[in-house]
């Protein structure tokens, strides 16, 4: 798994992707409205994904995802139109709702409990490294074209595809077949969790919005050279690649605390994005966000997996997941929208929404410190 998610890291088109895709004559507005079906499509699937893993096996899963998710590379590279790019973004949503909830699942499974944490870091650490090293490689690729960085893609993912085939599959208790029904009741028997969800779920779509789509545009404000993303994109996944010790601020701070702190730092850097024009300071601040979203990372699948006592553990993460794309849809299209009108109303919108969820986990932590001490 962690050779697996190294590969798939490795998105050359990465800290060009909107560049690519204005290229490719598509627009702000078009780009987030394909990103906002990508969510709905994914909230349709979520659940009923998770509920075929936990019947019939992680590995059958994984092994079908990411032949699919090698497909999508492909399409993505000859998309010349926005209907193909919604046709990628379409089967990408079938991929991540596949992905979501079962390969943490099956690690989660793999491992002991106490080692969660650490193990979740490493993973998310190999993701962000592949990524590093194609933002690097990224740099030369664009100075000789655009379109080899989406070509380029193709053929780490289909080496991934291959290596998923000798996985190893884990005892799923498919013996026991969980219901929907039952699995919903399951899933937020903690009421408090839905609050939690709602917080991640707001910062990871302003961590997506901002390093993934308008970081691009407020470098070009700032004055920096497209040639130079790519280099600016590695500094930002070895930076990320701290996400490995997040265990470390979780056991100074707890959990909950940490992830406060983390999301204060996004607010701050959102609101210092409004006003800013300066390179020096549009960098800082991205960097801090994604920073911030990777040590999150790991700390969000513990509490998860911690809260599901079930066999039926690659469900309940469905649902979690499902209720987050259904937040982070809705947020994509006010973003989309605001950044259609100006840079500034965007990052507006996403000082907004992080500031909402900084507060939402300050809420989550005082509930479970009322539900520790009941």
């Amino acid at each position: 798994m962690y050779v697996i998610i190294f590969l798939q890291g490795f998105v050359f088109y990465g800290p060009v992707a909107t560049l690519y895709r204005q290229a490719r004559g598509l627009s702000m507005s078009e780009i987030f409205l394909i990103e906002s079906i990508l969510w709905v499509c994914m909230i349709l699937l979520e659940v009923p994904w998770g509920f075929f893993s936990d019947r019939f096996g992680y590995k059958k899963t994984l092994i079908f995802v990411n032949v699919l998710f090698l497909i999508s590379k492909i399409i993505f590279y000859i998309s010349t139109s926005f209907v193909l790019f919604l046709i990628e973004r379409i089967l990408l949503s079938v991929v991540l709702s596949g992905l979501s909830g079962c390969d943490t699942a099956l690690i989660y499974s793999s491992i002991e409990e106490d080692k969660a944490q650490r193990v979740f870091g490493i993973y998310n650490a190999f993701g962000t490294f592949g990524f590093l090293l194609a933002s690097v490689l990224s740099s030369f690729i664009v100075s000789i074209s655009l379109d080899y960085t989406a070509l380029f893609t193709i053929f780490p993912y289909a080496l991934a595809a291959i290596l998923t085939l000798f996985l190893v599959e884990v005892n799923t208790d498919n013996k026991v077949k969980p219901k929907f029904k039952e699995s919903f009741k399951q899933a937020f028997n903690d009421k408090s969790i839905i609050v939690f969800i709602f917080a991640i779920a707001l910062t990871i779509e302003v961590f997506q919005s901002v390093t993934v789509f308008l970081n691009q545009p407020q470098y070009i404000k700032s004055g920096i050279d497209p040639k130079y993303f790519g280099i600016i994109l590695a500094g930002i996944q070895v930076i990320r690649l701290f996400s490995v010790k997040s265990n470390y601020l979780s056991e100074k701070l707890g959990n909950c605390k940490a992830i406060i702190v983390l999301s204060f730092l996004v607010s701050l850097s959102c609101i210092v994005l409004i006003f800013t024009a300066s390179p020096i300071m549009s960098v800082t601040t991205i960097v801090l966000i994604s920073f911030s979203v990777a040590m999150i990372s790991p700390i969000e699948m513990d509490i998860k997996n911690k809260t599901i006592k079930t066999s039926n553990r690659a469900t309940i993460l469905s649902i979690y997941s499902m209720v987050g794309s259904l937040i982070a849809s809705v947020g994509n299209i006010v973003i989309g929208k605001t950044a259609d009108y100006s840079l500034e109303m965007g990052f507006i919108t996403c000082s907004i929404m992080s500031i909402s969820a900084f507060l939402l986990m300050i809420i989550y932590h005082r509930l479970s410190k009322e539900k520790n001490n009941g």
